[in-house]
Protein backbone atom coordinates (compact mmCIF):
# COMPACT_ATOMS: atom_id res chain seq x y z
CA UNK A 1 0.00 0.00 0.00
CA UNK A 2 1.76 3.26 -1.28
CA UNK A 3 2.51 5.84 1.29
CA UNK A 4 1.05 6.35 4.92
CA UNK A 5 -2.16 5.95 6.02
CA UNK A 6 -4.62 8.55 7.89
CA UNK A 7 -4.90 6.69 11.16
CA UNK A 8 -7.45 7.24 13.85
CA UNK A 9 -9.44 5.43 16.54
CA UNK A 10 -13.27 5.17 17.58
CA UNK A 11 -14.65 7.94 19.61
CA UNK A 12 -14.87 7.67 22.91
CA UNK A 13 -18.85 7.99 22.84
CA UNK A 14 -19.20 5.12 20.26
CA UNK A 15 -16.91 2.61 21.47
CA UNK A 16 -18.22 -0.62 22.41
CA UNK A 17 -14.99 -2.87 23.61
CA UNK A 18 -11.78 -1.50 23.07
CA UNK A 19 -9.80 1.17 21.48
CA UNK A 20 -8.11 -0.09 18.04
CA UNK A 21 -5.99 1.57 15.91
CA UNK A 22 -7.57 2.02 12.21
CA UNK A 23 -5.98 3.01 9.22
CA UNK A 24 -7.21 3.75 5.85
CA UNK A 25 -5.42 4.44 2.56
CA UNK A 26 -7.38 6.16 0.38
CA UNK A 27 -6.54 5.43 -3.56
CA UNK A 28 -9.84 7.00 -5.29
CA UNK A 29 -12.07 10.27 -4.10
CA UNK A 30 -13.70 11.42 -7.09
CA UNK A 31 -17.06 12.81 -7.90
CA UNK A 32 -19.06 10.35 -10.52
CA UNK A 33 -22.19 12.09 -11.78
CA UNK A 34 -23.74 13.71 -8.63
CA UNK A 35 -22.02 11.13 -6.14
CA UNK A 36 -18.59 10.65 -4.68
CA UNK A 37 -16.82 7.56 -4.63
CA UNK A 38 -13.86 6.60 -2.45
CA UNK A 39 -12.13 3.48 -3.25
CA UNK A 40 -9.09 2.12 -0.52
CA UNK A 41 -7.44 -0.45 1.92
CA UNK A 42 -8.63 -0.48 5.77
CA UNK A 43 -6.85 -2.09 8.39
CA UNK A 44 -8.13 -2.25 12.18
CA UNK A 45 -6.98 -3.81 15.03
CA UNK A 46 -10.25 -5.86 17.29
CA UNK A 47 -12.41 -3.84 19.00
CA UNK A 48 -16.12 -2.92 18.52
CA UNK A 49 -17.77 0.44 17.76
CA UNK A 50 -21.13 2.12 16.89
CA UNK A 51 -21.41 3.50 13.43
CA UNK A 52 -24.16 5.23 11.36
CA UNK A 53 -24.33 5.62 7.40
CA UNK A 54 -26.02 8.63 6.48
CA UNK A 55 -28.76 9.61 3.91
CA UNK A 56 -27.22 8.56 0.39
CA UNK A 57 -24.11 6.69 1.75
CA UNK A 58 -23.13 3.00 1.18
CA UNK A 59 -20.30 0.82 1.26
CA UNK A 60 -19.64 -2.60 0.15
CA UNK A 61 -16.35 -3.89 1.62
CA UNK A 62 -14.18 -7.54 0.50
CA UNK A 63 -12.36 -8.64 4.03
CA UNK A 64 -8.54 -9.50 2.89
CA UNK A 65 -7.30 -10.80 5.54
CA UNK A 66 -8.85 -11.57 9.23
CA UNK A 67 -12.76 -11.57 10.67
CA UNK A 68 -15.07 -8.86 11.38
CA UNK A 69 -18.92 -8.44 11.76
CA UNK A 70 -21.82 -5.69 11.14
CA UNK A 71 -24.37 -5.77 13.84
CA UNK A 72 -28.08 -4.25 13.24
CA UNK A 73 -29.86 -2.58 15.53
CA UNK A 74 -32.13 -5.34 16.23
CA UNK A 75 -29.23 -7.66 17.68
CA UNK A 76 -28.73 -9.46 14.61
CA UNK A 77 -25.10 -9.48 12.76
CA UNK A 78 -23.43 -10.56 9.52
CA UNK A 79 -20.10 -11.90 9.46
CA UNK A 80 -16.92 -12.06 7.11
CA UNK A 81 -13.61 -13.49 7.02
CA UNK A 82 -11.13 -13.26 3.89
CA UNK A 83 -12.49 -13.53 0.80
CA UNK A 84 -16.09 -12.38 1.79
CA UNK A 85 -17.80 -9.26 1.27
CA UNK A 86 -20.45 -7.37 2.85
CA UNK A 87 -22.69 -4.53 1.90
CA UNK A 88 -23.57 -1.24 4.49
CA UNK A 89 -26.48 0.24 3.03
CA UNK A 90 -27.44 4.03 3.87
CA UNK A 91 -28.84 5.30 6.51
CA UNK A 92 -27.78 1.97 8.56
CA UNK A 93 -27.51 2.36 12.03
CA UNK A 94 -25.38 -0.53 14.41
CA UNK A 95 -21.99 -1.53 14.99
CA UNK A 96 -18.65 -2.53 13.45
CA UNK A 97 -16.81 -5.36 15.00
CA UNK A 98 -13.13 -6.39 14.54
CA UNK A 99 -12.85 -10.03 15.76
CA UNK A 100 -9.65 -10.57 14.38
CA UNK A 101 -7.32 -8.00 13.03
CA UNK A 102 -8.98 -6.84 9.79
CA UNK A 103 -7.79 -5.72 6.77
CA UNK A 104 -10.67 -4.86 4.15
CA UNK A 105 -10.68 -3.34 0.29
CA UNK A 106 -13.83 -0.60 0.37
CA UNK A 107 -15.88 1.13 -1.78
CA UNK A 108 -17.99 3.87 -0.49
CA UNK A 109 -20.54 5.93 -2.57
CA UNK A 110 -21.92 9.16 -1.55
CA UNK A 111 -25.11 10.68 -3.00
CA UNK A 112 -24.55 15.03 -3.18
CA UNK A 113 -26.79 16.32 -0.66
CA UNK A 114 -29.29 17.39 -3.21
CA UNK A 115 -29.52 13.49 -4.41
CA UNK A 116 -30.94 12.71 -1.28
CA UNK A 117 -34.75 13.47 -1.32
CA UNK A 118 -36.41 11.43 1.24
CA UNK A 119 -35.54 9.92 4.71
CA UNK A 120 -33.73 6.14 3.54
CA UNK A 121 -34.92 3.59 5.40
CA UNK A 122 -32.75 1.21 7.19
CA UNK A 123 -32.46 -2.00 5.06
CA UNK A 124 -30.84 -5.36 6.89
CA UNK A 125 -27.01 -5.39 5.85
CA UNK A 126 -26.42 -8.50 3.63
CA UNK A 127 -23.76 -10.66 2.30
CA UNK A 128 -23.16 -9.31 -1.16
CA UNK A 129 -24.10 -12.05 -3.91
CA UNK A 130 -22.28 -13.00 -6.69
Amino acid sequence: MPGLPESDNPAPERRIAGNPRRDTWNQVDEEVGRSRLCCGIWRSEPGHWRIEMAAGEHEVFTVLHGRCRVHREDGSFEEASAGEALYIPAGFRGSFEVLEAVTKAYAIVVAQPDCVTAEVPVAATAPVKS
